[in-house]
């Protein structure tokens, strides 16, 4: 997921007419061409929801039957299908705008965030490995002094995997979906990109010539800040972090969670505050109908549902995982464990001494990544405000300022003390931030039952922003093309042709 990525033109999208369904979907093309866009020359379009449908029969709810659980499982002015309609047409919505620049800044109110320049480097534990300068032509001399060409050997690698990789937008801007992770990958870059989900990035990249050492020092500190694991995991997750570490990263005023917020009250969706516990298959009318159980602070509440994503992990060591009831097979779970991270934000003194640097006033870097050593931290980064003002400029090595840093664990006290002169507060957050990356076969599926989906099944192949965004889109899609019958348009093959002669 790479870093998120929020933004996008800054004209209004055109809009075509209506589509002529019950569910009126509204397609939106996106600009090309501009500087600012963080999809990289995509040319997608998205879904934006104009209405919800009605019900299955008719415009008006049916009466309960005898199928019917119970007379209050369809209320007459809120039928369970125009609940779950209006679910899906706000998660198309939200997509779209992510998707096609729809979701600008400006049109939810918010603003791109001034970039704070700062130098990085790579510590191995004793010494820097790499350091940047302040000189573009410099950084690339040393590159080169170093490690030859793997430099840009890992440049092509990834854009060539980016490229086949952004091809969804295209197949998502003409409706296509699938139904599984390994179809999606396979439409994108056939068997080699399925096959990198099973392949080691330090094994693809010494394929296509990266020096051992290159990979020992520069590809191993990069996943390590990212994904907190080594050259060893899969190549196609580490090609996703890898090019987000290219720079060209969004950020807005605020923080990036304000994107999330402000998207989810464009698209008007109605939020239940409350906590998922049980889902339960119903019949009706040879059809299913999905009970789902929630609990909040003021009691337990349910609902009937024709459609139901669930937008949230399923694995073993979730102890949040719901339960599913009444599926034959049953529901089976993710087999795999999330990777726990931690960030602490230590507002304090750095001990430069401890990265090689006696006086204070001579350390110049405000970022730092880490090889395999030291183990207890993986990245140190000096911070700046959500909010910078045209006047901000970055603490002075010798003066105290804020730090992240990302570890495996909770710092101990004494390896604050190695990495602080003395400090004022610690703040820390600890999560299961993503999958543990590794092998994995079968890779999951999107699609758990007849109407219930897995949006987040494809972060088993790589965990970002983006990548779940491309998700949520595409089990959107299915929803949609499933509910309709329009069977054309899930897990077709050789897209790239039938996309071209479409146009």
């Amino acid at each position: 997921m790479r870093k998120p990525n929020p933004g996008g033109g800054t004209e209004k999208l055109p809009m075509t007419e209506p589509a002529p369904r019950e569910m009126r979907l509204m397609r939106a093309s996106c600009r090309r061409g501009k500087a600012d866009c963080p999809m990289r020359g995509c040319d997608q379009r998205g879904w934006k929801a104009e209405q919800p449908v009605r019900r299955r029969a008719g415009a008006e709810s049916p009466a309960p039957t005898r199928d019917c659980p119970s007379t209050s499982v369809l209320p007459q002015s809120l039928p369970a299908m125009a609940r779950a309609a209006r679910l899906l047409a706000s998660l198309a919505a939200l997509l779209a705008a992510a998707a096609t620049g729809d979701a600008r800044p400006s049109k939810i109110g918010l603003r791109h965030r001034r970039e704070v320049g700062g130098r990085s480097a790579i510590f191995n534990g004793e010494d820097f490995v790499l350091e940047e300068t302040d000189w573009y032509l410099l950084n690339l001399f040393r590159l080169w002094w170093h490690y030859g060409i793997s430099f840009l050997r890992l440049q092509m690698w990834v854009e060539e995997v980016m490229e086949k990789f952004m091809r969804i937008y295209k197949y998502q801007a003409h409706g296509y979906a699938f139904s599984g992770v390994e179809e999606l990958l396979y439409s994108l870059g056939e068997s080699a990109f399925v096959n990198m989900t099973q392949r080691s990035v330090a094994e693809s990249l010494l394929q296509v010539g990266v020096t051992q050492r290159f990979i020992d020092d520069v590809v191993s500190a990069v996943l390590r800040a990212s994904y907190g694991q080594s050259a060893a995991m899969p190549a196609f997750a580490g090609a996703m972090s890898l090019a987000g570490a290219q720079g060209s990263l969004w950020s807005v005023e605020g923080g990036n969670k304000l994107v999330c917020s402000g998207l989810l009250k464009l698209t008007k969706a109605n939020v239940i505050h409350a906590t998922v516990t049980t889902v339960t298959l119903q019949q009706t009318e040879g059809k299913p109908l999905y009970h789902v159980k929630y609990e909040n602070e003021v009691g337990t509440g349910s609902d009937y549902y024709d459609i139901v994503v669930i937008a949230t992990p399923l694995h073993l060591d979730n102890s949040s995982t719901i339960t599913f009831e009444g599926f034959d097979p049953p529901i089976d779970v993710v087999q795999g464990s999330f990777q726990p991270t931690v960030i602490s934000l230590v507002h304090g003194y750095l001990n430069s001494s401890y990265f090689g640097f006696p006086d204070p006033k001579l350390f110049p870097f405000a970022s730092i990544l880490t090889t395999d050593f030291p183990s207890f931290f993986c990245a140190l980064d000096n911070m700046c405000p959500v909010n910078i003002s045209a006047s901000f400029r970055r603490k002075q090595p010798q003066e105290a300022a804020v730090w992240r840093v990302r570890s495996p664990q909770p710092l101990l006290r004494s390896q604050l003390k190695t990495l602080f002169r003395s400090y004022y507060s610690v703040q820390t957050a600890e999560w299961q931030a993503h999958p543990v990356h590794g092998p994995r076969s079968p890779l999951p599926r999107f699609v758990l039952h007849d109407q219930l989906f897995l949006l987040n099944a494809l972060e088993w192949a790589a965990s970002s922003v983006e990548v779940t965004a491309v998700a949520a889109k595409n089990v959107a899609l299915l929803a949609f093309n499933r509910w309709y019958q329009d069977l054309d348009k899930i897990d077709q093959k050789d897209l790239m042709h039938k996309v071209k002669t479409e146009l």
